[in-house]
């Protein structure tokens, strides 16, 4: 029900109670006003009937009272008069005429009690008003009551009944009441067509400014509202109107640049109000994750916060999350369906060794398998979940493809994933720049912890690793057996042969080191021509079969220096951790005193350390 509909019936609801209660009120002052003229009369005419009769037994006359009575029935209104006796009257002169007898209860209460008596009648054709008036003694007056009947002063000598009609009386009051109610109607009628002129514009503006409402909710900002009047009804329609184009106008620009980070295409009947405000939520919670990953320390940490985003933030459960390895062909499965270190299960595994065989690696675009399906043939799901498709996100990073997002998409979610994906992307791009940067800084991280010439680690990565390596000798129980290793006469190749032929021996030693011993073991280029080789779990026996392994390879080993072809030796000092020290270093330094006394020996051999070797105490 409108605003209109509402007041107008208010309005007549509020006139019919006016007209009804006018009504009411009307007619019980009329019959009231009736009542109490009629009354009066009454009371008037029974007054001059006593004074007639008390005339008339003074004059001796009083058989003549019924002709009197007769004659008074002449008067307009008045219907019947009778007189009735009581009985002391009868007592003294007699019970009189026929009609002066009490005819029912009411003429005898009164003769009983002295007190006038008044009813209502209502008849089939007039309304009557009956009152029966006593008459007292008294002997007030000149002549008075006393001087005819023997009786005290203040009994009832008799009783007057007359009947009015008040039929006129009721007819010209429903006839003012009529007339009353048609003015008033009349009145009322104008007053609700000049509301109805004024409502008209307020309600009809109401209608718009709902409509314009409805459809603003619904993200349509291009209603227009009526300006119907000059008043201040027409400056709300007015500002209504400069509200939604404001509205529309900003929200269209809002949506077009947000539109624009998120690289999502709006839909033409889609809310814009609802569609701004999820992609400004979007954004929202993506400037959060890039404040969040800002300040994670590794790559590692940066990839687990995007696993928990895609699961937590998009619910996405079926997806792969690779890393290019630098200077090579090779992608490494980083994370498979929330598992770190996972297999690859949704491509094929040539990819790994093979990354060019990636499209999304190989070209750097966004691969949609939902929209082109097939697209890419290294997308190989396992024979339980072949109604799969996927979608691909490079990540760009150096100008090339450090990572691939790789999501996989069911069936029934083909469409709820088109609408996620800018706003995944959108994550994609945020993590791409702060992984570059963790990856610089590892790269140079990296650089700092090895040698550049022989790609082994140097002297300071060992002094930042140390620490956990002898947590984990400590909590393993086990031996670490440390080399020591310098060649013989290294300075006399730089000097013959030039700096380039050093660099040559220096590679390949590293290179025979390398190849001696494990990869879970550390060969270390300690400085110069020294290098330095940490044994894990290798017990003393190993550690000299390994030395004298690396000797006599060195010892046989032709190093081509340009044209020149060079042999060299190499002396090696052996101890244990923690077998001769509790203390790494200072197993370290055994090794060096070992080194030594090889090279004191006559170099070219291996020599393990003893406590007679070791003379400063101190140290």
């Amino acid at each position: 029900m409108n605003l209109n509909i509402k007041i107008s019936v208010l309005f007549a609801a509020i006139a019919a109670m006016l007209i009804a209660l006018l009504m009411v009120i009307s007619l019980f002052a009329f019959r009231s006003f009736s009542i109490a003229s009629s009354s009066e009369h009454i009371r008037t005419a029974a007054e001059i009937v006593r004074v007639h009769l008390t005339e008339s037994m003074i004059n001796g006359v009083i058989d003549k009272r019924e002709s009197f009575l007769k004659r008074l029935m002449e008067v307009q209104g008045l219907a019947s008069a009778r007189v009735v006796r009581s009985p002391a009257v009868v007592k003294q002169f007699g019970s009189g005429l026929h009609e002066e007898a009490p005819s029912d209860e009411l003429e005898n209460q009164v003769l009983r009690e002295g007190k006038a008596v008044y009813d209502i009648i209502e008849t089939e054709n007039d309304t009557l008003i009956r009152g029966t008036i006593p008459f007292i003694a008294t002997n007030r007056g000149e002549p008075n009551c006393l001087q005819c009947h023997d009786v005290q002063e203040g009994m009832v000598l008799g009783a007057v009944t007359m009947k009015v009609s008040i039929g006129n009386l009721k007819t010209q009051a429903m006839l003012t009441v009529a007339a009353l109610i048609s003015i008033v109607a009349l009145f009322m009628g104008i007053a609700f067509v000049l509301i109805r002129r004024m409502i008209n514009p307020v309600s009809a503006t109401a209608i718009d400014v709902e409509n314009a409402v409805q459809r603003a909710l619904r993200g349509d900002f291009k209603a227009k509202v009526d300006q119907i009047t000059k008043d201040e009804i027409g400056q709300i329609a007015t500002d209504m109107n400069r509200l939604l184009a404001f509205l529309d106008q900003g929200l269209t620009r809002i949506g077009a640049n947000v539109a624009r980070l998120t690289s999502r295409t709006p839909s033409p009947d889609e809310n814009q109000l609802s569609a701004t405000i999820d992609m400004v939520e979007g954004l929202t919670r993506a400037a959060h994750f890039k404040q969040a990953i800002e300040e994670d320390e590794t790559k590692a940490e940066i990839h687990t916060r995007l696993v928990r985003a895609l699961e937590g933030e998009f619910g996405i459960r079926e997806f792969s999350i690779y890393e290019m390895q630098a200077n090579k062909n090779h992608m490494t499965p980083l994370y498979v369906d929330g598992q770190p270190q996972a297999s690859c299960r949704w491509c094929d595994p040539q990819i790994l060794v093979r990354s060019e065989g990636c499209r999304a690696r190989r070209t750097g675009h966004l691969v949609d398998g939902v929209l082109n399906p097939g697209i890419c043939y290294s997308f190989m799901p396992p024979e339980e979940a072949m109604d799969r498709k996927h979608i691909c996100l490079p990540i760009i990073q150096s100008g090339a493809v450090g990572n691939v997002l790789q999501l996989v998409v069911k069936p029934d979610e083909e469409a709820a994933m088109q609408e996620q994906l800018p706003y995944v992307s959108v994550y994609l791009r945020e993590a791409a720049p702060v992984l570059e940067t963790k990856k610089l800084m590892e790269t140079l991280r990296e650089s700092a912890l090895r040698d550049p010439m022989t790609g082994l680690n140097n002297r300071r990565f060992l002094e930042e690793y140390v620490d956990t390596l002898v947590a984990n000798v400590q909590r393993r129980q086990s031996q670490v057996g440390i080399m020591m290793l310098d060649l013989d006469f290294f300075k006399m190749v730089n000097d013959t042969y030039g700096h380039d032929a050093g660099d040559a021996v220096i590679k390949a030693m590293a290179k025979v080191l390398r190849q001696a011993v494990r990869a879970s073991d550390m060969v270390i280029r300690y400085g110069g021509e020294e290098f330095l080789i940490v044994l894990l779990d290798a017990s003393p026996e190993q550690a000299d079969q390994i030395a004298e392994k690396i000797r006599s390879t060195v010892e046989a080993l032709d190093i081509q220096a340009g044209t020149t072809v060079l042999r060299k030796t190499i002396s090696i000092g052996v101890a244990d951790f923690p077998s001769d020290s509790d203390t790494f270093w200072q197993a370290v330094k055994f090794a060096d005193v070992a080194l030594y006394q090889a090279k004191d020996t006559g170099r070219n051999k291996v020599v393990r350390f003893n406590t007679d070797m070791w003379k400063d105490k101190s140290y």
